[in-house]
C-alpha cells in the first residue's frame, strides 16, 4: 500500500492517493482492468464495460488477441449502429484501457476547454498513484517484471502535471501555484516542445524545490555550513530537513555528487531505471514505438541497441509466462465466484440489500442477483467486505492458492452475517420488470467512482473495519482542518493508532500526530503529550518503544524549537511507560544529546525536567556517574531558566535516587565538597566564582533531602505514629522550597509524618543525644568541620562568595532546626572564633577574625532566628569583633563584609546603628575610628530619616573628638552623605562640617586630613549635587592645589599632587559652567601642572592635554554664545511676521481637532 503523505495536498479530496488493494472497481486506474460503471448507474456496468469475468483479468492489456477482441468488439458495435451515439465516457474508458494516455490527456484538455469536465478523466489525471512507483516495495500488479526487477516506465517529459500539486503549507495556508497548466499549451506546440532536444523546459516550482533540497544537502555534506545557512535564509519557505516538504510523491533521489557522476555514463539497463511517469507496457506498443524513444537513445551504439532488444525480448517471454499463469488463476477464481454467488443467494433473508418474504414476487430474483453482484463488488476489509480483487498477486505471487483465501473469506463473511439480524425491506405490490426497475433506479445519482464516494458507499459494521476506514480517511482529513482546530483530531488519531491492525498505518498516524501542528504552543503540546501518555497506557511498553520513540527520534533536530520541545517533553512524559533498559539507555542518550547541542533555552529547560523524571524511574546503579555529570553540565548552562529547572526538578530527583542507593552523604555531597576544595586550591591567584556558585548551589539544593535522610535513619523513626494529636508544623519552620520536590514533607511522604518525626527529632537532640545516629553524626563530625574550613579559605573581600556561603548556612541551620543550630553549629564556630587579641595576627593580618568566617557566621548562622536573645548575641558578636580588630590594628575587611551583607536587609539597620553607637562612645580612639569608618558603609542603604536622626549626630559627635585621627575618619562618611542624601538641611550641616575642616586654622598643617578630603572629593564629586560641586568642591580643590605649590616637604607635596590629579581626572568628566571653569577648574589644573613639571613629568603631559581641552571648550562656548545672540536678533526681526500669523490663526473658528488637522500631512 502506498503511504500517503498527509502534507502533500491537492486542491480537492479526489486528488489523494488511491489504495490498489482496498478500493472498489470504480476507483481503479485503467491499467487495473476495466473502469467501473458511470456515476449515473451504480447498479450495472455500462454498455462498453467488459464482462464480469474481466474484472479478474490481468492488470494490463494483453498484446495478444484477448486485448484486441474488446477493441474490435467496440468498433464493430459502433459500426453496426451508425445512428447510436457513443458517449464521451465510453471513449475515455477505451482510451485509458488501451493506455493511450497522451490522447486521453488531449481529450481531457479539449473537454475542459469546452466546459464539459469528465469525472473519469479528472480522477485519473489528478491521481498521483497512476504515475508513481514506490521504491523498496514488491512489484505492484500494474508493473512489468523484468529479469532484474520491475521494468522501467516509458518516460514522459511533462510527467502529467499531476506530479505538480498545489500544496497547503503546514500552517494551513495554500502556497501559490506558479506552474503553467498543460491545458493552456496548444497541442502542436507541446508536441514540438517534447520532440526538440535543444529546447529546455522552464524550471517548475517543484523542480526548483527539489534542486534546492539537493543543493542544500551538498553544502552541508561538504562543510559549507555558512553557505547552507545563507541558502536556507534565502529559501525560507522550504524545509530542508524533510524531503516530503518538496511536494513530489517520489523517493528522495541520490545526492548531487552521485547525479553528476552518472550524468555522462551510458544508458543504464532497464532494470535500474524507474521514471515516475505513466506506466506503459511494451506489449501494448506498436512495432515502431521503441524507435521513437527519447532523443538520448539515438546516440546508442549498435551493441547497446542489441542489448536493449534482447532485454525486451526476455521480458516479453516472462510476461507471456505470467499471462498463462494468470489465465489459470482466472479460471479458478471464476469458479469460486459462481460458488460464492450460489451460497449467498440461497437464503433470501440474508441478502445485503433486498430481502423479500414474498418469494413469488417477480422482482425477488433480480434483487437477489443484484445483491450478489454488488456483494462481489465490495472491497475486502479484513474479512468484513467481500471483493475478489482483494486477492492480489502483487504480494502473494503467481503461485498463491487464491481459492483457499476465498473460502476463508466466505466462511468469515457467513459467520458475521449469521450473527447479525436480517435486514427487511417492504416490497411494493408491483409487477415491474427487473430491467425497468434497474433503469429506473439508475436516475438516483450516486457517486462511487472516487475515493471518497467509495468510502461513503460502504458502511463499516464492525470495530475493526471502522479502524481500517479511519486509517484510510484520516491522512486526507487532517491537512484540510484549520491549524487552530487540529488538536480536535488528536483523540481520533490516537484511537485509530491504538486499535489499527496494520503497523505501517499506525506508524503513519503517529507521524501525523507529531507533525499535526507546525509550531505547537504550550496548550497544544500538552494535548499531544496527554494523548501520547494515554496511548502508552493502552498499548504497553513494547509498542511505546517501537512506535512512539521513533517519532521522537526523527524530530530531535527539527528546525522549529517548538517541535524539539515536544520531543524533550515527550521523553519525560513517556518515561514511566518505557522498558527500563530503554529508559536508562536510549532515552537518556537522546536527552543528553539535546542538552549539549540544542541552542534554545526552552528546549534545554524541558530536557532538564525530563532528565529529572528519568532519574526518578532509573534503577541502574551504573548510571550514577552519568547522572552526576549531567547535573554538573546542566548547572553550568548559561540560561537562568535551565539552571532553575535543575534545582527544581533534576537535583531533587537525583538526590532521591542516591538516597535509595545510600550514596547521598557518602558519595554525592563529598564529591561536591571535593570539587569546591580543588577550586579553592587552584584559585590562589584568582578564584572562579562562577564554578564555586555552581557547586555551592547544588549543595544548597541537597539540604532538604539530607535532612530527610537524617530523619528517616534516626533511632526514633520506628516510633513515629500518625494517630493522636499531632501539632501542625510552623509556617516558618523551613525555608521556602524552590519547588515541591524540595519540600521536606513531600520527600518524607506527608506533613503529618513529618510533624511526628520533628517532635521526636527535637526531643532526641535535647534529651537523648546522637549516639548511634549515623547520618546525623556524619553531618556534625564531617560535613560541618569541612564546611567551616572551606569558609576560612575564601576571599573575604569577595561579596559574592560571602553572600553565597551566608545563604547556604542560613538555609542549613533553618532546615536542621534551632536546637541543632544552638547545640551543634554555633559551638563549632565559637570554638574557632575565640574573640581575643591573641586570635588576631596583626603583623600578617591572617588571623581567623580577618577571614570570611566572621561575616558568614554573623550573617548565616546568627541571623537564622530573630528572637531577642538571638539579636543580642549578634550585637555582642559584632561589637566584640570591632573592638578586637581595632585594638589589634588588624584589617577591617571581615567587619566591613558583615556590615555590607547585613546592611542589605533593612531589618538589621537599627541593630547595626546600635553596634556603631557602641563604637562611638567607646573609650579607645581606635574603636571610635573604626566606628566612624563603618558609618560610610551604612549610609548608602539607610533611609534618610535614620541618617538625620542617628547617623549625622553620631558623626558630628566624632568630628569633635579630641583625637584628630577620629575626626579625620569621619570625612568619608560625610562625603557619602553629600553623595546620597537630598535633604537640604542635612546637606548644609554636612557642608558646614567639611568647611570647618578646610578653613579652621588648626587643620592647615594636617597633611592626612587634606589627603582624606581630596580623596573624598574625587570619589563623591561626580555624583554630588552640581551646586555643591561648583560652589564647594572645585573652589576648595583650587585652594589646595595653590597651597601645594608652596609646600616645602617634597613627600607631602607629591602625595597631595597625586591625590589632586586623581580628583581632577574624575571631575573632568562632569559638566562645569564656564565661570567655574575659568575661575577655579583651569587655575587649579595649572597649579597642579606646575607641581607635576618638577615631580612627575609623565603626569605633566596629561595635565597639559586636559588644560588644552578645557580651553578649547571655553572658546567654543564663547562662539556659540555669539551665534546665540545673532539668532536672538533675527528672532526679533521676525517677531512682526509671527504676530501677524498668530492673529490670522486666532480668527479661525474651527475646533481643536480640526485645527490639529491643518498641520497634518496629506496622506
Amino acid at each position: 500500500m502506498a503511504s500517503v503523505n498527509p502534507f502533500n495536498l491537492s486542491d480537492s479530496e479526489e486528488e489523494a492517493e488511491r489504495r490498489p488493494n482496498d478500493t472498489v472497481d470504480t476507483e481503479r486506474s485503467p491499467s487495473d482492468g476495466a473502469p467501473g460503471p458511470p456515476p449515473g448507474n451504480p447498479f450495472s456496468p455500462p454498455a462498453d464495460a467488459e464482462p464480469p469475468t474481466l474484472l479478474l483479468s490481468s492488470n494490463r492489456t494483453s498484446p495478444s488477441g484477448e486485448g484486441m477482441s474488446a477493441s474490435a468488439a467496440a468498433t464493430s458495435a459502433m459500426a453496426g449502429s451508425s445512428e447510436a451515439r457513443v458517449s464521451v465516457d465510453t471513449i475515455a474508458a477505451q482510451l485509458l484501457r488501451d493506455q493511450y494516455i497522451l490522447t486521453a490527456l488531449e481529450f481531457h484538455t479539449e473537454l475542459l476547454e469546452a466546459g464539459r469536465e469528465l469525472p473519469r478523466l479528472r480522477d485519473y489525471f489528478s491521481n498521483p498513484g497512476n504515475f508513481e512507483r514506490q521504491s523498496g516495495t514488491p512489484p505492484a500488479k500494474d508493473q512489468v517484471l523484468g529479469p532484474g526487477g520491475p521494468l522501467n516506465r516509458a518516460g514522459s517529459i511533462s510527467t502529467l502535471d499531476s506530479l505538480d500539486f498545489a500544496r497547503y503549507s503546514d500552517d494551513g495556508n495554500r502556497e501559490s501555484d506558479e506552474r503553467v497548466a498543460e491545458s493552456e499549451v496548444p497541442s502542436q506546440e507541446r508536441k514540438n516542445f517534447k520532440s526538440s532536444p535543444e529546447v529546455q523546459e522552464p524550471i517548475r516550482p517543484l523542480e526548483k524545490r527539489a534542486l534546492n533540497f539537493l543543493v542544500n544537502e551538498y553544502l552541508l555534506k561538504n562543510e559549507y555550513k555558512l553557505s547552507s545557512i545563507t541558502f536556507s535564509d534565502e529559501n525560507d519557505d522550504q524545509d530542508f530537513e524533510l524531503w516530503d516538504d518538496v511536494g513530489l510523491n517520489i523517493p528522495k533521489p541520490p545526492d548531487l555528487l552521485q547525479l553528476y557522476r552518472n550524468c555522462g555514463s551510458p544508458l543504464p539497463s532497464p532494470r535500474d531505471v524507474a521514471d515516475v511517469s505513466v506506466g506503459v507496457d511494451f506489449g501494448d506498443l506498436p512495432g515502431n514505438c521503441i524507435a521513437q524513444e527519447t532523443p538520448r537513445k539515438l546516440d546508442l551504439t549498435q551493441q547497446q541497441q542489441t542489448e536493449v532488444v534482447q532485454e525486451l525480448e526476455y521480458q516479453i517471454s516472462l510476461l507471456n509466462n505470467e499471462k498463462q499463469s494468470l489465465a489459470e488463476q482466472i479460471k479458478k477464481l471464476q469458479s469460486e465466484i459462481q460458488t460464492l454467488r450460489r451460497t449467498v443467494s440461497s437464503p433470501p433473508p440474508a441478502t445485503l440489500d433486498v430481502a423479500s418474504p414474498n418469494t413469488q414476487n417477480p422482482s425477488s430474483s433480480s434483487n437477489t442477483a443484484c445483491s450478489a453482484n454488488r456483494l462481489s463488488m465490495l472491497p475486502t476489509d479484513n474479512g468484513q467486505y467481500l471483493d475478489i480483487r482483494g486477492v492480489s498477486d502483487a504480494e502473494n505471487g503467481p503461485g498463491h492458492n487464491s481459492a483457499q483465501n476465498i473460502s476463508q473469506l466466505q466462511s468469515q463473511s457467513q459467520n458475521k452475517l449469521k450473527s447479525q439480524p436480517p435486514v427487511q425491506f417492504d416490497q411494493p405490490n408491483r409487477k415491474l420488470s427487473p430491467a425497468f426497475q434497474q433503469a429506473l433506479l439508475s436516475f438516483c445519482r450516486m457517486c462511487s467512482d472516487s475515493r471518497l464516494g467509495a468510502e461513503v458507499s460502504r458502511i463499516a459494521d464492525s470495530e475493526e473495519s471502522v479502524m481500517l476506514m479511519l486509517g484510510r480517511c484520516l491522512p486526507h482529513i487532517v491537512p484540510n482542518v484549520l491549524l487552530a482546530k487540529r488538536e480536535e483530531l488528536i483523540p481520533l488519531i490516537l484511537c485509530t493508532a491504538c486499535l489499527h491492525p496494520e503497523p505501517k498505518e499506525r506508524d503513519q498516524l503517529l507521524h501525523i500526530l507529531f507533525n499535526l501542528i507546525k509550531r505547537p504552543d504550550d496548550e497544544q503540546r500538552q494535548m499531544i503529550l496527554t494523548g501520547c501518555v494515554a496511548f502508552a497506557r493502552h498499548v504497553g511498553p513494547t509498542r511505546v518503544e517501537a512506535e512512539l520513540l521513533p517519532q521522537c527520534w526523527e524530530q530531535i533536530n527539527h528546525k522549529y524549537p517548538e517541535r524539539r520541545l515536544l520531543v524533550a517533553e515527550s521523553c519525560g512524559a513517556l518515561a514511566p511507560y518505557l522498558p527500563k533498559e530503554i529508559r536508562s539507555s536510549l532515552v537518556l542518550s537522546m536527552l543528553q544529546q539535546m542538552l549539549t547541542e540544542d541552542k534554545a533555552d526552552m528546549v534545554r529547560e524541558a530536557v532538564v525536567k525530563s532528565l529529572g523524571i528519568i532519574m526518578g524511574y532509573i534503577d541502574d546503579p551504573d548510571k550514577y556517574s552519568q547522572g552526576f555529570e549531567l547535573m554538573l553540565l546542566s548547572l553550568g548552562d548559561p540560561s537562568e531558566r535551565v539552571v532553575s529547572a535543575v534545582h527544581q526538578v533534576f537535583i531533587p530527583a537525583f538526590a532521591a535516587w542516591t538516597t535509595e542507593l545510600g550514596t547521598l552523604y557518602t558519595a554525592l555531597i563529598p564529591s561536591l565538597l571535593a570539587r569546591i576544595e580543588k577550586l579553592l586550591t587552584q584559585g590562589e591567584h584568582g578564584l572562579d566564582e562562577h564554578k564555586l556558585h555552581i557547586f555551592l548551589s547544588a549543595l544548597q539544593s541537597l539540604i532538604p533531602p539530607l535532612f530527610a535522610v537524617v530523619l528517616q535513619n534516626a533511632p526514633f523513626t520506628s516510633r513515629a505514629k500518625l494517630h493522636g494529636d499531632i501539632p501542625a508544623i510552623e509556617v516558618t519552620r523551613f525555608p521556602r522550597p524552590a519547588s515541591p520536590l524540595q519540600d521536606v514533607a513531600t520527600i518524607i511522604g506527608s506533613r503529618e509524618m513529618l510533624s511526628a518525626l520533628l517532635l521526636l527529632y527535637d526531643h532526641q537532640l535535647e534529651h537523648e543525644g546522637t549516639t548511634g545516629w549515623e547520618s546525623l553524626l556524619w553531618v556534625v563530625n564531617q560535613l560541618l568541620p569541612q564546611l567551616i574550613e572551606i569558609v576560612g579559605r575564601i576571599n573575604v573581600t569577595s561579596t559574592t562568595c560571602v553572600h553565597e556561603f551566608s545563604r547556604f548556612f542560613w538555609r542549613f541551620c533553618r532546615t536542621f532546626g534551632k536546637i541543632f543550630t544552638n547545640t551543634k553549629v554555633k559551638p563549632q564556630f565559637q570554638e574557632i572564633l575565640r574573640l581575643s587579641e591573641e586570635n588576631v595576627d596583626a603583623s600578617a593580618g591572617n588571623g581567623i577574625l580577618t577571614k570570611a568566617t566572621v561575616p558568614i557566621y554573623a550573617t548565616g548562622v546568627l541571623t537564622c532566628y530573630n528572637q531577642e536573645e538571638d539579636r543580642k548575641l549578634l550585637v555582642g558578636f559584632l561589637e566584640d569583633v570591632m573592638t578586637t580588630l581595632s585594638l589589634s590594628h588588624a584589617p577591617l575587611d571581615s567587619l566591613k563584609a558583615s556590615f555590607v551583607e547585613l546592611g542589605a536587609n533593612p531589618v538589621y539597620h537599627e541593630l547595626l546603628l546600635t553596634v556603631l553607637w557602641y563604637g562611638v562612645v567607646h573609650t579607645s580612639a581606635l574603636v571610635r575610628c573604626t566606628a566612624a569608618r563603618m558609618f560610610e558603609l551604612l549610609v548608602k542603604g539607610v533611609n534618610e530619616t535614620l541618617v538625620a536622626q542617628r547617623v549625622v549626630p553620631a558623626l558630628i559627635t566624632l568630628s569633635s573628638d579630641p583625637e584628630i585621627s577620629v575626626r579625620i575618619s569621619t570625612i568619608p562618611a560625610f562625603g557619602t552623605i553629600m553623595e546620597t542624601v537630598t535633604q537640604k538641611e542635612l546637606l548644609e550641616r554636612v557642608k558646614m562640617q567639611l568647611a570647618s575642616f578646610l578653613e579652621d586654622p588648626q587643620y592647615q598643617d594636617q597633611h592626612s586630613l587634606h589627603m582624606e578630603i581630596i580623596r573624598t572629593f574625587g570619589r563623591v564629586g561626580p555624583n554630588a549635587e552640581p551646586r555643591f560641586r561648583d560652589e564647594f568642591v572645585l573652589p576648595h580643590l583650587h585652594k589646595l592645589a595653590l597651597a601645594n605649590n608652596s609646600q616645602a616637604a617634597e613627600s607631602k607635596r607629591i602625595d597631595i599632587a597625586t591625590q589632586l590629579f586623581e580628583a581632577y581626572s574624575a571631575l573632568s568628566c562632569c559638566f562645569i559652567s564656564e565661570e567655574v571653569m575659568v575661575n577655579h577648574f583651569l587655575p587649579g589644573l595649572r597649579c597642579l601642572r606646575a607641581d607635576m613639571e618638577q615631580l612627575s613629568p609623565e603626569h605633566e603631559v596629561i595635565l597639559s592635554s586636559m588644560i588644552k581641552e578645557c580651553e578649547i571648550k571655553v572658546e567654543n562656548r564663547g562662539m556659540s554664545d555669539a551665534q546665540g545672540s545673532m539668532s536672538i536678533a533675527s528672532s526679533l526681526v521676525g517677531e512682526d511676521a509671527k504676530t501677524k500669523f498668530l492673529s490670522k490663526m486666532g480668527q479661525l473658528t474651527t475646533s481643536g481637532a480640526m485645527l490639529a488637522n491643518v498641520f497634518q500631512r496629506k496622506k
